[in-house]
């Protein structure tokens, strides 16, 4: 329908702009060399059941403008439980203002995905599905696995397989993110994630490699994102299992990035590992102050305390692209050195990420917006735009064919 609230005209979708693996690489069809620079919007995985700050903000707008501050992809959080309603034709009303956004009033939470999709498209912007938890709750990301007593394993994964199959001839959906974070600690056994061998319940590198598996047949195009866990076995001897309860036998990461299984248990696509990334999660001292943090700490002693052993050893070893899914926080000490150390590690080695995040409302990393979710907080953003994949003074998309934002360029035009 003909809306004048600043939408943009959406084109067609396409099936032109898949990505692949070669090596720690992604590449577009061609072979070319990409780097997904992004930012997170979350809301589909709480209770407003759309992006969060349209209370105060425009969808338009802020599609925009993310385009226009040279974000090529957005990593959107969603719940399992929405989604098997919206299969079940159960559509949740959305929570917007709805003088600011007239031009969704009367649509469906599902229809007004559709139509940040559209506007996404039209905007040169790609995105990145990330089942942020299971049930809708602002706190759902708190919850150790991928399944509770309210969804289950099987509708965690029939999740994923319907969205796969409802946007499989639309290649502005890139990418899914299998499970934000999966995580757990020793003393709570077959309630915490592991990563093993094994076909038990809680294994999450198995199941990992299931819900791949129901994407894939789906859509076998898309890049599959698997994050890591929060603890590893010391010695694969004697604790493989995880039957230990004593923390000390094992090693700790933020929650989803605890990627050390992959040298042990790598994960297997079969035919489409050319379609893996793996995507760890860090933050710095202002979220949690981690032992890596405890006295003066450098990019060398981050490196050897943290980053290789738990990820970075992926890239190095070329088994996989790293998506750095999340990482951010406040302009401030003490997490300032550790953000310069971030964004160091980044540049020098054009690690995809997505910034965490677009929204104010995030309570310990505060957002690129204010709280009236227009005003752009400029330091913050000069900070991250070193970061935005750009070439001679334009911001680079992901589309070959729209342009990213008023200041950007298509995949076609890029070198």
């Amino acid at each position: 329908r003909d809306v004048d609230y600043g939408a943009m005209d959406v084109p067609e979708p396409t099936t032109d702009d898949w990505l692949f693996v070669e090596g720690n690489k992604i590449v577009d069809k061609d072979g070319k060399e990409v780097w997904l620079t992004g930012i997170n919007w979350f809301g589909y995985n709480t209770g407003n059941k759309t992006c969060d700050g349209l209370w105060a903000g425009d969808m338009n707008t802020s599609i925009q403008e993310i385009a226009n501050h040279g974000f090529n992809v957005i990593r959107v959080p969603f719940s399992a439980e929405l989604i098997l309603q919206w299969s079940k034709g159960e559509y949740p009303q959305a929570n917007f203002n709805q003088a600011t956004n007239d031009y969704l009033v009367g649509m469906d939470s599902l229809q007004i995905f559709e139509y940040f999709l559209g506007q996404a498209r039209a905007n040169g912007l790609k995105v990145i599905i990330d089942i942020h938890s299971a049930e809708t709750n602002a706190s759902g990301h708190m919850i150790n696995l991928w399944y509770t007593e309210k969804i289950s394993r099987d509708d965690y994964l029939f999740a994923l397989s319907w969205m796969a199959d409802r946007y499989k001839d639309n290649d502005t959906i890139i990418a899914f993110d299998l499970k934000n974070e999966p995580h757990g600690k020793p003393y709570e056994g077959d309630g915490a994630a592991i990563w093993n061998d094994s076909k038990d319940a809680n294994n999450w590198k198995y199941v990992a490699e299931t819900a791949a598996a129901r994407i894939l047949a789906k859509n076998p195009n898309v890049l599959i994102l698997v994050e890591g866990t929060e603890i590893y076995p010391m010695d694969l001897a004697t604790n493989s299992d995880y039957h230990s309860t004593n923390d000390k036998e094992y090693y700790f990461n933020w929650w989803g990035g605890n990627l050390r299984g992959v040298k042990d248990y790598p994960i297997d696509l079969g035919k489409y590992q050319n379609k893996l990334v793996y995507s760890p999660h860090d933050y710095g001292p202002t979220v949690y102050k981690q032992p890596w943090f405890e006295g003066n700490y450098t990019f060398d002693s981050l490196m050897k305390d943290c980053w290789r052993d738990n990820w970075f050893y992926i890239y190095e070893n070329k088994t996989a692209p790293l998506l750095i899914g999340e990482w951010g926080g406040f302009m401030r000490e003490p997490n300032l050195e550790w953000m310069g150390y971030m964004r160091q590690l980044i540049k020098n080695y054009k690690l995809h990420h997505t910034f965490w995040c677009y929204q104010a409302n995030s309570g310990d990393t505060g957002g690129l917006v204010l709280d009236d979710f227009k005003t752009w907080d400029t330091q913050k953003y000069n900070f991250v735009k070193e970061v935005l994949w750009q070439q001679d003074g334009k911001f680079v998309g992901l589309d070959h064919e729209v342009p990213l934002g008023n200041n950007g360029i298509s995949l076609s035009e890029a070198k």
